[in-house]
């Protein structure tokens, strides 16, 4: 069992809001995840070409993780889905990663208007079969490049909710899709952040530790706010700061032997919660509530 603890780049500077701490720069945010003590981080849209990144990574020494891709395998069609595909895992195999994050953004809202808690879109059977079989496609391509192809369960997207999940990996080859679960995207979605990860523990190759302020969530809610509006108003911190008890989910990590990353992720507006301090907020947290039992 060996963890690669990280910390992704979103605290510091947000894809979907580029405006969002543009003056965050990559110096800025590698040379914080040293002083917040984390192996690594994943790539954000902001990083450089892969020699760049290299070069500022070695300095630090640090690692990446892995790198969120897009996909639009239902509206697209997986042909043109692949040549995209393979540029981002040829990068990331340049910079030494480990996984390929996926998300199908076919119909998303994530980064629309639309309330998130009552909007969020639903895939037909046939656009089911068109979605699983290109992810086992990109499943192979990805392990041409020595990477796991990790799918992203989302907020906001046609594979969000437990039952949602467990559809695209029943529909899909073990070997060539393996899942990233998210604490707090589950969390928010369906109320509980262990079933997910009980009932799917072995098909787990990548983990986000976000934790959720519950009276957050629940103004969201009644606002009826979409997702980036909800995380601006704070519905997403890191771990030890909102309801989720990482304790729980760290035992069944530990018992179930898993190896690989643990990235603390959460996406909040960095002119209202400082990088830096949050990130030495979750640190602490690992150690003294996690590292320590």
């Amino acid at each position: 069992m060996t963890i690669n603890w990280g910390i992704a780049p979103i605290g510091w500077r947000n894809d979907d809001i580029p405006e969002i701490g543009k003056d965050n720069n990559l110096q800025q945010l590698l040379s914080d995840i040293v002083v917040a003590n984390f192996e690594g981080t994943e790539v954000g849209g902001f990083f450089p070409d892969a020699e760049t990144l290299n070069k500022e990574l070695a300095l630090r020494d640090l690692k990446i993780a892995g790198q969120w891709f897009s996909s639009f395998i239902i509206r697209d069609g997986i042909q043109k889905v692949e040549s995209a595909f393979k540029e981002h895992c040829e990068y990331l195999r340049t910079v030494n990663a480990a996984i390929a994050v996926v998300s199908e953004q076919t119909h998303s809202i994530q980064a629309l208007g639309n309330n998130v808690f009552t909007e969020k879109p639903t895939f037909t059977d046939e656009e089911w079969d068109v979605l699983t079989t290109g992810l086992d496609r990109l499943g192979e391509i990805a392990t041409t490049y020595d990477l796991k192809l990790v799918y992203h369960h989302h907020m906001g997207t046609g594979v969000q909710t437990a039952e949602e999940v467990t559809r695209l990996l029943n529909q899909t080859t073990p070997e060539k899709v393996h899942l990233l679960y998210d604490s707090g995207h589950i969390f928010v979605s369906d109320g509980d952040y262990l079933a997910l990860f009980d009932e799917h523990v072995d098909r787990i190759a990548h983990i986000h530790f976000k934790d959720v302020r519950a009276d957050v969530l629940e103004i969201c809610k009644a606002d009826g706010k979409s997702f980036l509006n909800s995380f601006l108003a704070g519905m997403f911190t890191v771990p030890g700061d909102g309801i989720i008890d990482f304790t729980q989910i760290y035992a069944r990590i530990k018992a179930a032997g898993y190896s690989g990353w643990i990235v603390i992720e959460a996406e909040q507006d960095p002119a209202k919660a400082n990088p830096l301090e949050y990130a030495l907020k979750a640190r602490r947290y690992i150690d003294d509530k996690l590292l320590e039992n």
